[in-house]
């Protein structure tokens, strides 16, 4: 059965220390890349928020990140995003790998700014 969390703070927690550092980061790496952003989880992840429109979701599992969904970008964006892509929407992380924390703050970036998924 899924666990149900109140809030972005309660999700992260319920991982080990070291994946908690990782959402932390990318947490605020989202929250950097989209000013005035809010948080909530929905379908039963963090979400990141602007005026109550759904920009990005972010979730661990068991050996990596997903990011969601994935936004139209240009030609080195869409290069940087194919090792990583495992769905139409969706990029994964693999947790035995660094993390390309920037490339999580472009992809916000780009979601933010209206980019229609490709």
């Amino acid at each position: 059965m899924a666990q149900h969390f109140s809030d972005v703070e309660e999700y992260i927690a319920s991982f080990p220390a070291e994946v908690q550092g990782i959402l932390q980061e990318i947490r605020r790496r989202c929250h950097t890349a989209v000013p005035g952003s809010g948080e909530m989880i929905s379908y039963g992840i963090p979400t990141i928020t602007v005026d109550g429109r759904y920009v990005v979701y972010f979730a661990a599992w068991a050996h990596h990140i997903s990011v969601y969904p994935v936004p139209a970008g240009d030609e080195d964006f869409a290069a940087g995003i194919a090792p990583y892509r495992a769905a139409k929407g969706t990029l994964k992380f693999p947790l035995a790998k660094p993390i390309p924390y920037e490339l999580i703050e472009k992809t916000a970036a780009l979601l933010a700014s209206g980019r229609q998924q490709r």
